[in-house]
């Protein structure tokens, strides 16, 4: 589809868009007097309005009850990390009981790769993409040198064919395939970070369990971007973190899930901890641990109350706008913005959009690989007020969120765009 490149074809997009008011629920940065042009969600999201007196209720509840408030008050603390359940399974397509908050982002994964990377002599690989986000790369290294092998012979890393920038689903299956009966592990992320590339994650979820390997994945640039259906899919675990487009603060608590057949099996190797013991048991205090049914017995700590308050606040919004009409506006969005930065480059040629041009393919995030004019690019936006991200060692991210961005914030990014460049 084709827009119309101007201003007033923008604002009345806006007042087309169903999901314009949520844009009010959010605290924006301010740049010399004005609200800042904020396309950065795909590394910090923007904070809630409703967070600060989600934190105050919880503040009051501890002056008020003490060590009580385990127990009163409208959220008593005990059970606080089942107020968040339905509303993380609706928006990563679980079962309740396959979902959990708890921890962050690599602390999770570790936990589920205690369980669910168990290299044997003949059995002892991970594939994972090339170019992984940093933490992913040094999870998967320590794991394997905690087992006893090399990085080098143990992980296949799966890289884009030369000349290309993203990844062929074909090469991802293939690779898969020819490792063969030595894989213990398929390990990707849902949206990799740098080009913004969605995965097929059901294909490479069949690919892993036909050559009898466990299947993970790194959801934190999917979860609150695009729909999932981990159910469905059928990978064995997922993780994700809930500080980028889930908007719930800096260092916010991450999401786990583990498939369901995996929901009753105590022999299953694990590190625990007391809340992921039979609650029923809890507080007797005895050794000999049992875990809980699903996702919640690998649980080691009583929740973080505080980040976990932020985090419900920001998931009342996603399950208020729903995350398929979200998707919607994302597509429109994301593809708005793909042709006023192409406009605006016209054959000068400053940059080329790595992110797939396929929107199935994508989420709401396009990333420029600049020439060497880039780092300037990216300073002259951020003094205009537009706040994006740079990636070494060439590449400006932009990530037009649904919730809080605009037909007229994407519009004027490519305006300013448009006039460095000329």
């Amino acid at each position: 589809m084709q827009y119309e490149n101007t201003l007033t074809a923008a604002r009345a997009l806006d007042q087309q868009d169903p999901l314009r008011a949520y844009r009010e629920q959010f605290v924006f940065p301010m740049h010399s007097g004005e609200q800042v042009r904020y396309l950065c969600g795909n590394s910090l999201g923007l904070q809630p309005k409703t967070i600060r007196q989600a934190l105050l209720n919880e503040l009051d509840q501890w002056a008020e009850h003490g060590v009580e408030g385990h127990f009163r008050g409208e959220l008593p603390w005990m059970h606080y990390h089942k107020y968040l359940t339905a509303q993380t399974a609706r928006l990563v397509g679980a079962l309740p009981q396959e979902v959990v908050v708890m921890n962050t982002l690599t602390v999770n994964l570790h936990l589920m790769m205690a369980s669910f990377y168990r290299p044997t002599p003949a059995r002892f690989k991970i594939v994972m993409e090339a170019g992984a986000f940093p933490s992913d790369q040094y999870a998967m290294e320590s794991q394997v040198r905690w087992h006893g092998f090399d990085p080098e012979q143990a992980i296949v890393e799966v890289a884009p064919r030369a000349g290309e920038d993203i990844l062929r689903t074909e090469d991802i299956l293939q690779i898969i395939e020819n490792h063969g009966d030595s894989v213990a592990l398929v390990m990707f992320g849902g949206v990799n970070y740098y080009t913004g590339q969605f995965y097929d994650l059901q294909k490479i979820t069949l690919a892993g369990h036909r050559v009898g390997a466990k299947v993970g994945f790194d959801l934190a640039h999917a979860a609150g971007n695009l729909p999932l259906q981990l159910h469905d899919w059928g990978p064995d675990f997922a993780v994700w973190c809930s500080y980028k487009y889930l908007n719930s603060g800096p260092g916010g608590p991450s999401g786990a899930f583990v498939h369901e057949r995996h929901a009753n099996s105590p022999e299953l190797p694990r590190f625990a901890g007391w809340w992921g013991h039979d609650e029923k048991e809890r507080f007797k205090m005895k050794k000999g641990f049992r875990p809980m049914l699903g996702a919640e017995g690998w649980q080691l700590s009583n929740a973080q109350i505080f980040a976990f308050a932020a985090h419900k606040a920001s998931l009342d919004i996603f399950d208020a706008a729903g995350i398929e009409n979200l998707r919607t506006k994302s597509l429109q969005l994301t593809a708005f913005l793909e042709q006023v930065l192409q406009e605006a480059n016209g054959d000068r040629n400053l940059f080329r959009i790595i992110t797939p041009t396929d929107p199935s393919q994508r989420g709401c995030q396009l990333s420029l690989l600049t020439d060497d004019r880039g780092k300037a690019l990216f300073d002259y936006l951020a003094e205009n007020g537009v706040i994006a991200d740079w990636r070494e060692p060439n590449v400006i991210r932009f990530a037009p969120v649904p919730l809080y961005n605009s037909f007229e914030d994407v519009w004027q990014v490519g305006q300013l765009v448009g006039r460095f460049i000329r």
